[in-house]
């Protein structure tokens, strides 16, 4: 939502000046037009933040600033270490990464995977002037990718000398170190005819491991509990549900280290030869709750006049980041032949298995379940190197018309360097042993020095074993991106509201990109982190694009009125899409110089990108439930048995605890080559107030609604859909949904099988509000002659976001505005603001900040009618979160910041199964507690 006032943003770097906000002088180009026009009020909202923002809010990150804006729904973050994959990621409206376009001055940005997203990481977050965020489509002016909008990071064009900055961040319990050294020169270059910048940037995360804070040391899963037995952690003791309440107990996962065996419907586990109750293993101390990191950035961008008509440009920026991820040791799930006479077992349990070796073969085949501490922890150690390259011409044609053409190239290298895996095949070999003539246990097959291996007892696998199964495993990600752009725009002729502008230009763009597993990922011969097969596909696009600004009336019998549109023709390299169209047409009225009211219509489309196109199957291991098990808590009909039977559960095992032990379900996923692009429809209404009889003071309201359609989404929009659709919708064992689904001999789910599809639909409405005031206070402590006050809020309502996973099966709508879980993922609040005020008095700056997320609901209530009663945790109370900013100009553009997020040392809510990690959700809530900073920010 552009207004022409911004007190709470807009200041220059290190300037704790005046608040008062200018008009903006001659003509600007608005983001989301490459028109341009004498005023900032435009027909699509755009929500503006400042540079002032960034330092204030002691942000090292960009992700961690544009992740409170009310529009974004938080993608991966700092704090996303399962899943995670090392990035920072945005999404806007909760329409996903991929539908969202970022720039960094008004031009495409370098993307860091198969699936073509953009790592907010790679971005200099220090010389960020301003970050504008266009919501409601905007492929018309800018292409593919543009569905949700876009977020365009503007840089400091501006510097003339010395820019040298940097801030350290320190957790209230003494942990969680970070800090950023920065620099940048700036300079004219041969009389004013040229501008350079080059700038450097280093920046250092220290972990924090979940066994640091009391709410995630202990993993939290649905179960009952004794009332009143709830600790620190959030989390009870354990009981029968005949005799506790529902609610959040101390859980873990079945791969335990000492093994659990389930042998032909036999359970037993250690040496005892007796069956041993089972207890989870609490994996949560050895995750990260916040990732390390390790960042360093280099660039430069310049231009020079080389005569009245041509000025030249170039953009340069290479960054290295490396973020590793830390899980617990490897839980082996494997189906094993068990020796019978292995003098591993005890006499107890040898004599469990003779029985239930029928062939007499002296093996049972078994599914083993053993956590390998042996092996050590897992790691994965993303480093990723990213260079980009721009350059360009522009000018003027003649007088009023001028032009813009430029070439990006962008390479994006990532290296995933995996420790902790163990090899399935060779779990397997040393797992078979035999006696050799000489009466000693070996392995049945000797080959690569097999050395005999002991799963049964804590401790019990030796250092040669464990070496022997220990593998270590390598990705390669490899995408590139290349841009030629020329553009023209100028003025055709005068109409009564002003100049008709126009703006007309052609674009080439190519994308590729491949991943490379090595051999032990490509073949699935891992246990650890997920395998995955080798992605690799470009493709192109030509395209043709226009606008129009038309100012019907100025200074008439109305104020202003005004209508643009745009169009692009998009021809496609992918035989499924070809040609494809989009459009855009808005007005903007203002009765009087106070109101002014705007909409706007855009058609969007999105091309699939090279994983959804030509992604090699992988394994996956969502949080769902299985319809068969015992979290069928209010489906358990006789439809839903029948059909659990033919799909292969046994029917004494259905709706038992035994069908499914944890909280996630193995997936396997994989692109189509065949997909089309999707569609979006978008609509926004909205109103900006700036009323003359309250200077400083701008209001805008704005109305969104953007339906996406022929969506791309894995079968049955994801893993829990398909089994719902199976279960409970379709009910057909021949069904798409029913044959996908692949289960052991004991009913459990071995995995789930779902492909790419343009099968879905997605749709999202709501409404942003924004207020700006400032205004000056009648008194100094510094002897000046009045201090000032400035006020910012905007916040969003979001009335829908629902999720359709089958477009032909329109009544099986999944509603996420407000829910979280298994279904919806991330939570996405209905209700959520940020707000700062901001005393400015002589050299010093006193800010605080509001953070507000609204209250949500487990999505099993309304999208699977599951009574509130029976969840561990129904629902996540509302937060807010107060920060504090002191900053103090020490001499004229030498500024000492002073900081505290979290003030009040809010916690996070916590959650049990529908959790994203950490017993709850990181990306969105404040994990890290009271958190102090410092900054310094000096230009000579």
């Amino acid at each position: 939502m552009t207004v022409a006032a911004q007190p709470a943003f807009a200041q220059a770097a290190g300037e704790l000046g005046n608040l008062e906000a200018e008009e903006p002088a001659g003509v600007i180009v608005v983001t989301g037009s490459r028109i341009a026009r004498p005023d900032l009020d435009t027909a699509a909202p755009v929500a503006v933040v400042g540079e002032e923002e960034f330092q204030l809010s002691g942000s090292v990150n960009v992700e961690s600033v544009i992740n409170t804006l009310p529009q974004v729904v938080p993608g991966l973050t700092g704090f996303s270490n399962n899943p995670g994959n090392g990035a920072a990621t945005l999404n806007l409206r909760g329409l996903g990464e991929t539908r969202t376009m970022v720039l960094v001055n008004s031009r495409r940005w370098m993307f860091y995977d198969t699936n073509q997203i953009v790592d907010l990481n790679t971005i200099p977050q220090f010389l960020i002037d301003s970050v504008d965020v266009v919501t409601g489509g905007a492929s018309a002016v800018y292409g593919s990718d543009a569905i949700a909008g876009v977020v365009n990071f503007k840089l400091r064009d501006d510097l003339d000398g010395l820019l040298i900055g940097g801030q350290t961040n320190i957790t209230e319990e003494g942990d969680g170190f970070r800090y950023n050294l920065d620099m940048a020169i700036g300079s004219d270059l041969a009389d004013g005819r040229g501008h350079v910048t080059v700038w450097a940037s280093y920046a250092r995360r220290k972990p924090i491991f979940q066994s640091a804070r009391e709410f995630s040391r202990f993993a939290a899963v649905d179960g009952c509990i004794v009332p009143g037995s709830v600790d620190g952690t959030g989390t009870g003791i354990e009981v029968d549900c005949d005799e506790g309440v529902p609610g959040p107990v101390r859980g873990g996962s079945s791969g335990v280290p000492t093994t659990y065996v389930d042998a032909l419907g036999a359970q037993f586990a250690d040496t005892g030869g007796t069956l041993v109750p089972f207890s989870p293993y609490n994996y949560a101390p050895a995750n990260y709750l916040q990732l390390p990191q390790e960042r360093y950035m280099v660039g430069g961008y310049a231009d020079y006049e080389i005569n009245d008509n041509v000025t030249a440009y170039a953009e340069v920026s290479y960054v290295n980041n490396v973020v590793p991820q830390e899980l617990a040791a490897t839980p082996a799930f494997i189906t094993s032949e068990l020796d019978v006479d292995s003098p591993f077992f005890a006499p107890g349990v040898q004599n469990q298995l003779a029985a239930l070796d029928t062939d007499g073969d002296g093996y049972v085949t078994s599914l083993v379940r053993r956590r390998l501490l042996e092996t050590g922890s897992r790691n994965s150690n993303d480093e990723r190197n990213a260079f980009r390259v721009l350059a360009g011409v522009k000018g003027d044609i003649v007088p009023g018309w001028g032009y813009d053409a430029y070439y990006m190239y962008s390479r994006t290298r990532n290296s995933q360097i995996q420790t902790g895996n163990i090899s399935v095949s060779r779990f397997l070999q040393a797992l078979r042993t035999e006696f050799d003539a000489n009466g000693n246990l070996v392995c049945s097959d000797q080959s690569n020095g097999c050395t005999p291996l002991n799963i049964f007892g804590l401790g019990t696998i030796s250092p040669e074993a464990a070496d022997f199964i220990r593998i270590r495993a390598q990705n390669t990600e490899i995408s590139s991106l290349q841009v030629a752009s020329a553009a023209i725009n100028g003025e055709l002729f005068d109409l009564p509201g002003g100049p008709l502008g126009v703006a007309f230009g052609a674009e080439y763009r190519k994308v590729s990109s491949q991943y490379i597993p090595d051999t032990a990922l490509a073949s699935g011969d891992v246990a650890g982190f997920n395998a995955g097969l080798p992605t690799q596909g470009s493709y192109d696009v030509k395209e043709l694009f226009g606008e129009i600004y038309l100012p019907i009336i100025t200074d008439g019998f109305v104020d202003r009125f005004e209508i643009t549109a745009a169009g692009r023709y998009s021809d496609y390299s992918l035989d499924a899409i070809g040609g494809t169209w989009t459009y855009a047409i808005g007005a903007t009225l203002s009765p009087i110089r106070d109101i002014t009211i705007r909409g706007q219509y855009q058609r969007a489309v999105r091309a699939p990108n090279v994983e959804e196109l030509f992604g090699g199957n992988s394994q996956g291991f969502p949080p769902a439930s299985d319809p068969c098990s015992s979290r069928n808590v209010d489906n358990r009909t006789d439809a839903v048995r029948d059909l659990c039977i033919a799909t292969g559960v046994p029917a004494n095992a259905v709706f038992t605890d035994a069908i499914q032990l944890n909280s996630q379900i193995e997936g396997l996923f994989g692109g189509n080559p065949d997909l089309e692009e999707e569609v979006s429809d978008s609509w926004t209404a909205g109103v900006v107030l700036q009323p003359s009889f309250i200077p400083r003071l701008a209001i805008t309201i704005d109305y969104f609604d953007i339906k996406v359609e022929n969506l791309i989404t894995t079968l049955g929009g994801g893993l829990n859909n398909s089994l719902s659709l199976c279960y409970y919708t379709v009910q057909d064992i021949n069904s798409e949904y029913c044959q996908a689904i692949n289960r052991f001999g004991s009913g459990a789910i071995d995995n789930v099988e779902i492909l790419n599809a343009n099968i879905a639909e997605l749709e999202t409405s709501g409404v942003d509000l924004q207020i700006d005031y400032s205004t000056p206070v009648g008194f100094s402590l510094y002897g000046e002659a009045e201090s000032q006050l400035s006020f910012f809020f905007l916040g969003t309502w979001t009335d829908k976001n629902n999720f359709t996973p089958v477009a032909d099966l329109p009544d099986q709508v999944n509603i996420c505005a407000g829910y979280y879980g298994a279904t919806c993922g991330t939570f996405q609040p209905e209700y959520k603001f940020t707000t700062r005020i901001t005393w400015q008095d002589g050299p010093q700056r006193l800010s605080f900040r509001g953070r507000y997320i609204g209250s949500g609901d487990d999505d099993q209530i309304v999208n699977q009618g599951v009574d509130p009663a029976n969840l561990a945790v129904a629902g996540l109370s509302e937060r807010f979160y107060l920060d504090m900013t002191l900053a103090f100009e020490v001499q004229e553009d030498r500024v000492v910041t002073f900081g505290v997020n979290n003030l009040l040392n809010t916690k996070p809510p916590l959650t049990g199964d529908s959790q994203q990690q950490a017993n709850t959700f990181p990306n969105v809530y404040d994990v890290l507690g009271r958190d102090f900073f410092v900054s310094f920010r000096a230009e000579f």
